[in-house]
């Protein structure tokens, strides 16, 4: 078992005296609700990213890794591109929509309602900005949560 060894002369640098220093050791593991709320970050600025690279005409790429075995049967990680589907669509009237996407369950934001319209791009960019805040403080918690729940029933049911 490895362990953290601190080594420690006594005095503190001038350079560093007006640094605010703790004892406070990193976690072992995140709670799963951190966890959560950091991939749905991760998706939201994955869609940003596209949002913004569409805007420009530019390509947004995110690659993954992916096991594959070669001709000679030895098995390599493989930067793959990650196909990353858009949220919004245009409805009938012309605006954008955007839904909140928790793996393939769709987040209700407002009571029965779970799109959000906006009436341009930047408009949508910003709507992203603030989802990905309201993410951050933890105010979707519930809404992550029964996402999590309904998608952990799915691969229940099909397992």
């Amino acid at each position: 078992m490895a362990t953290n060894k601190q080594v420690h002369s006594g005095s503190t640098p001038a350079t560093l005296a007006n640094l605010q220093f703790g004892n406070d050791a990193k976690p072992l593991k995140q709670p799963a609700i951190i966890q959560r709320r950091n991939k749905l970050i991760t998706r939201i600025w994955e869609q940003m990213e596209l949002l913004k690279s569409m805007e420009t005409g530019n390509e947004f790429l995110v690659r993954r890794l992916k096991t594959v075995k070669d001709i000679d049967g030895v098995t390599k990680r493989l930067p793959m591109p990650k196909r990353i589907k858009p949220w919004w669509f245009t409805n009938s009237v012309g605006l954008l929509c955007v839904t909140i996407r928790y793996g393939s369950a769709t987040l209700e934001l407002h009571p029965g309602k779970s799109v959000i319209q906006a009436k341009n791009t930047k408009e949508l960019l910003n709507i992203l900005t603030l989802i990905k805040q309201v993410v951050t403080d933890g105010e979707l918690d519930q809404q992550i949560e029964k996402a999590s729940g309904a998608l952990k029933l799915n691969f229940q049911r099909n397992g």
